[in-house]
């Protein structure tokens, strides 16, 4: 499944791409705005990348900013076209919580993703089964089977289309011994993450108990990479807060995710201790 065709993609090309221009005539957001007649707002969602953008409103903006080739303006030109239309996730709308769209439009673009959880199998490496029993005691069997949905569509989308982003898990030794759903689900559960480590542009660490306490022992994370903008930080456990304006926060989430590399195993040690640990669960 092509990972270049979604409109919220787009709009990150004409984010970026506008944000730049506007700096390199050294005009700030309110500048623009008042040269356009337009409220600081406009220009402050399409730089957000939260709206899809006219032609028409585009070839204003790139006026203002002196972007006159025109191989860049057709570039940009097709790009606000194939900024219109829903996102892939708006089928499942009335299961996102706050903010969690913007945060799939930014995760559809990445480069890369790293995730940490201390607690349970990270939602990218879950099956159906683990997924459904992790959230049984919360929310009812049809809700739980419309959010697994989701969540396989995420996998589908970042781990098997034709061009997937690196993806880097750390997945804490405490979600390997933690039955979720019972021996068979977690066993399955466990087979699962050695035959994901296997996978091109994945990389799969386990974080022993011998590892001690670091930071971020109890808070999960993600931080999306990107080619062409800085890293976004994801944090669940905050209301699905989505940041790449909180630059100490970041540096600190991407020092620990260096840092717990560092001292998770990995390779034939990661899958060997996951194989152990399946082959010690009782499946009677």
């Amino acid at each position: 499944m092509p990972r270049d065709v979604d409109p919220s993609l787009n709009r990150r090309r004409l984010r970026i791409a506008l944000r730049k221009a506007r700096e390199a005539t050294e005009q700030s957001q309110g500048q623009a705005a008042h040269a356009l007649d337009w409220s600081l707002s406009k220009i402050m969602r399409i730089e957000q990348g939260t709206v899809s953008l006219s032609v028409t409103d585009l070839r204003a903006l790139l006026r203002q900013y002196e972007v006159t080739d025109p191989k860049r303006v057709a570039e940009l030109e097709e790009a606000a076209r194939g900024s219109r239309g829903a996102s892939w996730w708006v089928e499942y709308n009335d299961i996102l919580g706050p903010g969690f769209g913007q945060y799939l439009g930014y995760e559809s673009a990445a480069a890369s993703i790293r995730t940490y959880n201390p607690i349970v199998v990270p939602g990218f490496l879950q099956t159906d089964e683990y997924a459904m029993a992790l959230l049984a005691p919360r929310v009812d069997e049809e809700r739980a089977r419309r959010i697994v949905e989701l969540r396989t569509a995420r996998q589908e989308r970042t781990m098997e289309g034709e061009d997937p982003p690196w993806t880097f898990f750390v997945v804490d030794e405490a979600a390997l011994h933690r039955q979720v759903g019972g021996p068979r689900v977690q066993r399955a559960q466990l087979q699962h993450l050695i035959d994901v480590s296997k996978r091109p542009k994945v990389s799969l660490q386990v974080l022993p108990f011998t590892s001690g306490a670091h930071y971020s022992t109890l808070e999960s994370f993600i931080l999306l990479g990107f080619m062409d903008d800085d890293d976004l930080l994801y944090l669940e456990a905050q209301g699905n807060k989505s940041t790449r304006d909180e630059h100490e926060l970041i540096v600190r989430h991407q020092e620990c995710f260096e840092y717990l590399r560092e001292i998770a195993l990995g390779g034939e040690q990661a899958t060997d201790l996951i194989s152990r640990i399946r082959d010690g669960i009782d499946s009677s």
